[in-house]
């Protein structure tokens, strides 16, 4: 299992993703989930992964090969805009179920890959969109800025009740490690190192991700500034006044 995020905001995108792969409790690995595609001045792309990690990998190398013939219809850097890049990653998502899900069904297992993908290409703003295992997807827009996928439980809750569009980058930066945060205390499943990519709108270059571990300063300080923080306001709160319980 994983965790990725992404969020489409005025002043651009944030995209991140957890690094851990397990296949059981006693088979943990880590592997990088997102990737970047980036021509400088045209167009940056970013895209993270979720779900079967060896369809995904197939996925990145799939739109890979196609960056060969960039004059080829599944070329993301022929594609004159984010729609048809999206609909690009979709057809690899295809190629790819295609060639391979027969042979995943008879070994009892699904063909499963969900991707966010997002960037900006020169003529237009920046755009985020969400990829099923179909191929087909769906846009992040102003009234829902952000979307998730792998184990998005636990860090949805902050996430819907602080971002908006006109969050600052910033803002949306310290509240997605939160949520991170959250994944992290209740699912073993997802665990750092976190990726996390910030791009500002109309740059169209592209930013080295920030990787985060256990050992960053500032995810440190947040995760106890919060966990004390919660405590405090938690015992601050009034206790119920419900008759039927008074002593």
């Amino acid at each position: 299992m994983t965790y990725c995020v992404g969020i489409l905001l005025e002043e651009g995108l944030l995209i991140a993703s957890d690094s851990r792969t397990s296949a059981g409790v006693d088979q943990v690995a880590t592997f990088r989930k997102m990737t970047v595609f980036d021509k400088p001045g045209e167009r940056v792309l970013v895209m993270v992964t979720a779900g079967n990690l060896a369809v995904s990998q197939a996925i990145v190398q799939h739109l890979r090969n196609g960056l060969s013939t960039e004059t080829g219809q599944d070329s993301l850097f022929s594609a004159p805009n984010m729609f048809d890049a999206a609909r690009v990653v979709g057809r690899a998502v295809r190629a790819i179920h295609d060639e391979d899900a027969e042979y995943l069904r008879r070994h009892h297992s699904d063909f499963n890959a969900s991707i966010l993908f997002g960037g900006q290409i020169a003529g237009e703003r920046p755009r985020l969109f969400s990829i099923y295992s179909a191929g087909n997807f769906i846009e992040a827009s102003e009234e829902t800025p952000y979307f998730q996928i792998g184990e998005i439980k636990y860090g949805k809750p902050i996430l819907d009740r602080v971002i908006t569009y006109r969050s600052s980058l910033m803002e949306a930066a310290k509240c997605t490690m939160l949520s991170f945060d959250s994944t992290i205390r209740s699912n073993i499943s997802v665990a750092p190192p976190i990726d996390l990519m910030m791009y500002r709108k109309d740059s169209l270059e592209p930013t080295k991700p920030r990787t985060v571990d256990d050992g960053d300063a500032y995810f440190s300080s947040i995760r106890k500034y919060w966990g004390e923080s919660l405590r405090r306001v938690f015992a601050e709160m009034p206790n119920p006044d419900w008759p039927e319980i008074r002593d």
